[in-house]
């Protein structure tokens, strides 16, 4: 009672911006995550212009850019490579891990093992300033002289370690997200190992709970990595050392005078034994949210349980033997490629199986078809389609034809953007109540949800249809190549759909910041779900329980017969 009370005499610095509350963090998190989503996804949508509309001035906004990356409003080669490099590097590392993770893992691990609080709150505190910090030092790389990095957002040397000095920037920014990272994913291990309920076993968990679980032993082993390999690119960059830079470089016909001897591959090695992890962090929050929206909203249990929980160990574990696939036109010996292929067919299977148990869960379900539901079951084809996209990149003889093409940017997008980013929006509209005390609009909630992903497969279907004619991911001006030129039609096409997925977000907008004042007051648990994060008060206080709760059976008792009404809480001894 003392630590409840003394929360609410804290300072407004202290109780809203370092604060040590994980619910406040969490929110910090998400709302920090969604911004530099919207931020990458304008980079985006100024990319689009010149893809669609090669060499023509940008319309209204062009007079705003500086001459060093638009003459007469005409975009400069330069600054559409800075904006393909921060683009991936914003989306991935600012926006949709730090929402996925920081933002929905944040808060709601606590609350749904039944827990005052993260293990470690001032390292939650300093995890999040970390990548704030980290996430204005990468913006702030555009007003440098030469702009932000523009190697593409996997920082590939030699070209990496001779480019402007917006990539050393990069690099800083890059060390400091990891280490953010690190940070909160000792923290979230700890938290679940240490500050379960009574009678919460391992089986009792959420599957959310254990989604985040694996996901923070991924970003424990394979993030380390990545930091060691940007440490030694900014020694290559800073101090003159080779680790990554051959001898006899000749750079615009002058020998570059460096020490040599390094190896440009060995910076693929360590970058994908951390990105290829880092696909299932995108992935495995994702399938958590969608999960426990899935059990709510069909009132039964999620189909296979167990299995689920299985797959996602074994996804966790496949996914460090699988990273080079990336790497297939390396030159590595066909016995290395026929490895990486067998472990990519390999690491398939628990995604099938997970998604096959989330399909299932819906027959004979009573499906209530609300904003999250829809949002969540969309999720399945999405998420299905980039899976399946993927195979053929996983074997090297159709990978030749298909590498660095438009063809890997359709797979990989349907993953994370109509996959991950719906499960993200999902997640919002299922806890917002519980957070906020309120609900979103049904009505503005189910306008995003049918504009998006109409909007959404226009952008990334035509792509597959691109790479397989061979048309290259990182062309300024595709018109310049033959092979490229009958395609381009479908280059306007994907713009326009994605200028009005742009305008396709205001509804969101105006949900989400409006139903704060006019939404619907709920009571705590306005969805009837079973999980402990429904039985704190919406929203949670200081500590988030009332009383320490006490956890009698498993997550998804739903329609149990027998019983008066359709949930049965982990909380709730007996049903009243």
């Amino acid at each position: 009672m003392n630590e409840k009370h003394h929360s609410h005499d804290l300072p407004f610095w202290r109780k809203y911006i370092f604060s040590l509350d994980h619910k406040v963090i969490g929110i910090q998190y998400g709302v920090t995550g969604l911004l530099f989503l919207f931020f990458g996804f304008c980079l985006m949508m100024l990319m689009r212009w010149q893809l669609a509309y090669p060499g023509q001035p940008l319309p209204l906004l062009g007079n705003l850019f500086s001459e060093r990356m638009m003459v007469g409003g005409i975009m400069l080669p330069e600054f559409y490579n800075q904006l393909g490099a921060m683009h991936g590097t914003i989306m991935v590392f600012l926006g949709v891990v730090p929402l996925a993770v920081g933002g929905f893992g944040n808060y709601l691990v606590p609350l749904q093992i039944g827990a005052p609080d993260m293990a470690f709150p001032k390292l939650n505190m300093m995890s999040y300033w970390v990548y704030f910090l980290g996430g204005v030092t990468m913006i702030a790389s555009f007003f440098l002289p030469e702009g932000a990095a523009q190697s593409g957002w996997t920082s590939y040397p030699p070209l990496a370690n001779i480019a402007t000095s917006g990539q050393t920037v990069w690099l800083v920014g890059m060390v400091l997200l990891i280490t953010s990272s690190l940070l909160g994913s000792i923290n979230f291990i700890v938290t679940i190992v240490q500050l379960r309920a009574d009678g919460l076993s391992f089986f009792r968990l959420p599957f959310f709970v254990w989604a985040q679980f694996v996901t923070s032993f991924l970003l424990l082993l394979a993030f380390p990595p990545l930091e060691a390999a940007g440490v030694l690119q900014l020694m290559d960059r800073l101090a003159g050392t080779s680790f990554f830079m051959p001898s006899g470089l000749v750079v615009a016909g002058n020998p570059l005078v460096v020490s040599g001897g390094g190896n440009p591959l060995l910076w693929q090695h360590l970058f994908w034994f951390l990105a290829h992890p880092e696909v299932y962090v995108l992935i495995l929050p994702a399938m958590g949210i969608v999960a426990e929206i899935f059990a709510t909203n069909t009132r039964k249990p999620i189909y296979g349980y167990k299995s689920m929980v299985c797959s996602v160990i074994f996804l966790g574990f496949m996914s460090f033997i699988v990273w080079a696939h990336h790497m297939f036109l390396t030159g590595m010996s066909a016995k290395m490629s026929a490895f990486f292929q067998i472990t990519t067919m390999i690491i398939s299977i628990p995604s099938v199986i997970v998604l096959t148990a989330l399909a299932l869960s819906l027959w004979g379900g009573s499906i209530r078809f609300n904003t999250p539901m829809l949002f969540a079951v969309a999720f399945l084809p999405m998420f299905g389609i980039g899976g399946l996209t993927g195979l053929p990149l996983g074997l090297a003889a159709s990978d030749i034809h298909l590498h660095d093409t438009y063809y890997v940017i359709g797979h990989f997008h349907y993953v994370v953007a109509p996959g991950t980013i719906f499960a993200l929006f999902a997640g919002v509209y299922h806890w917002y109540p519980k957070v906020t005390g309120r609900k979103m609009s049904e009505v503005l909630g189910k306008i995003h949800f049918f504009l998006s992903i109409v909007l959404i497969n226009g952008i990334f279907m035509p792509m597959f249809i691109l790479g397989l004619a061979g048309v290259s991911r990182r062309l300024y001006d595709q018109m310049q190549y033959a092979h490229a030129q009958p395609t381009q039609p479908l280059n306007v096409f994907i713009s326009i759909c994605a200028w009005l997925l742009g305008l396709a977000q205001i509804p969101f907008v105006i949900n989400f910041f409006g139903s704060l004042i006019w939404g619907k007051k709920v009571e705590r648990n306005p969805w009837q779900a079973t999980t402990l994060e429904w039985a704190a008060p919406s929203p949670p206080p200081h500590g988030n329980f009332d009383t320490v709760p006490q956890v009698y059976r498993g997550p998804y008792e739903y329609s149990v017969p027998g019983l008066k009404h359709d949930f049965w809480p982990q909380n709730m001894a007996q049903e009243n």
